[in-house]
């Protein structure tokens, strides 16, 4: 579970190629959640609001088969520019340390940032 800017974001599952989690706290309004791997933007990123419970929405991410591979990916969550959440995905040969996925996190989340910086000094709003 993951919070920011008053959302929560709690992962349900991953199943037949999408990575799926609830999200509390976005109330009415139907936020835009962006997903990137290695300082790349993931499209077909799903929200939907859940029926009968007013402020929760699904999110569901496509995993693509290019993140099939050895070692550690990492994918950020984001909601204008702040990072909301993040998942893992480990293939391959067993890694020795758990470390690898740490530093994996901290290049993803220091990528994230830098984005954001530059946006901010280059008068980009977005």
């Amino acid at each position: 579970m993951t919070r920011a800017q008053g959302l929560t974001l709690t992962q349900t599952r991953i199943a037949d190629g999408w990575w799926e989690a609830v999200l509390t706290g976005a109330g009415a309004g139907l936020p835009v959640v962006e997903a990137s791997h290695a300082g790349v933007a993931l499209g077909g990123v799903e929200v939907t609001p859940v029926a009968g419970a007013a402020g929760r929405h699904a999110v569901r991410v496509p995993i693509p088969a290019s993140m099939l591979r050895e070692g550690v990916q990492t994918v950020l969550l984001s909601v204008e520019g702040q990072m909301l959440g993040q998942f893992t995905l480990i293939a391959g040969v067993p890694l020795e340390e758990d470390l690898r996925a740490e530093i994996s996190l901290i290049r993803a989340e220091l990528d994230l940032l830098k984005r954001a910086f530059q946006r901010r000094f280059r008068g980009d709003r977005d």
